[in-house]
């Protein structure tokens, strides 16, 4: 009983496994992407039954949410994570007249899209500049990362905990990098040198809280939706030999 016990829940992993892997992360994002770009939602696949989905961490509806304005797609990434069985991507519109920044978290239930969840930053969001936001974004370095130098999902995590925990306890150790820059909105705390720093800033007694996280080893970067004390905000970051490397935010102030 106990063997056929194992072998049920061997064989569930190895569903759940074969249901998320980076393929089919990847061609998850590819279809968030041509949604976008043609402002048509039902174009995201493959959807459950039943989507919760969410603008500003609250419920929307997604036929008249962002994903129904066809968007000219300036720059993306995405991150995919097999563990998790999620993905975030980040886009970029310098659209003159109507710019925005997006980022967007898909998570998965067998196999299928179950939970989308978008911050929309435009005009009036925090630091919100599209066309600076492209310029350092579009000029970082954020390629894979040989298998063999790759840090792990707990040391990437761990150093996004530290920076989110520095904000409301300064005695907390993080890993900065050097160099390191935080792209937050369209303003950069460097200039594309050895010197830039990260560690400049940051204020005190904020709490960063209800964390969701994206984690995505190959490229070293982890993406985290937070309550940024009040408000709806992304921090991703790029991490590289446990130090942190690029910070990227948005926060939507607007909500």
């Amino acid at each position: 009983m106990l063997r056929l016990a194992l072998s049920a829940l061997g064989l569930i992993a190895a569903q759940a496994a074969a249901q998320c892997t980076r393929e089919s992360l990847i061609a998850a994002t590819d279809s968030l992407l041509a949604a976008q770009t043609e402002g048509k939602p039902d174009g995201i696949s493959p959807l459950a039954e039943s989507v919760a989905y969410l603008e500003a961490f609250k419920t929307a509806d997604i036929k008249t949410g962002i994903l129904s304005h066809p968007l000219k797609i300036d720059f993306n990434r995405s991150l995919h994570d097999t563990t998790a069985c999620a993905t975030y991507t980040e886009i970029i519109v310098t659209d003159a007249s109507h710019p925005y920044v997006l980022g967007t978290q898909m998570r998965f239930a067998d196999g299928n899209i179950a939970n989308i969840s978008t911050l929309v930053t435009d005009q009036g969001d925090w630091l919100f500049n599209a066309t600076g936001t492209y310029y350092w974004a579009s000029r970082e370095k954020w390629d894979v990362i040989p298998e063999a130098d790759r840090d792990s999902r707990e040391v990437i995590q761990a150093a996004a905990d530290a920076y989110a925990d520095i904000f409301n306890d300064k005695s907390v150790t993080v890993p900065w990098g050097s160099p390191c820059a935080r792209l937050e909105g369209g303003a950069y705390t460097g200039s594309g040198s050895d010197s830039d720093r990260c560690d400049v800033g940051i204020p005190n007694g904020v709490q960063l809280v209800n964390r969701r996280y994206v984690i995505d080893e190959t490229l070293g970067a982890v993406d985290v939706f937070i309550d940024f004390a009040s408000v709806p905000d992304s921090h991703e970051f790029r991490v590289e030999k446990g130090k942190i490397r690029f910070v990227h935010t948005l926060t939507v102030m607007g909500n």
